[in-house]
């Protein structure tokens, strides 16, 4: 009685992702999460980027959802 019911294998190690590989993603997704929430939250108006009302049609009911007031 001296197997184990378990096989072992040998599974290779992952290397962990340096801070240097990781910071040029970390910052995209900061830069497209601010722009997403300019575009949720302040794309009417006096912020206003594009003319018109489209942006804001296409993002109304988002607005509501994340309860940003926009009426």
């Amino acid at each position: 009685m001296a197997h184990s019911a378990v096989p072992t294998t040998n599974s290779p190690v992952i290397a962990p992702i340096s801070l240097s590989a990781l910071a040029p993603w970390a910052v995209f997704v900061g830069i497209l999460m601010l722009v997403l929430l300019y575009f949720v939250g302040a794309e009417q108006g006096a912020t206003s980027v594009f003319e018109g009302e489209t942006v804001h049609e296409w993002l109304h009911d988002g607005r509501h959802l994340l309860g940003f007031p926009c009426h």
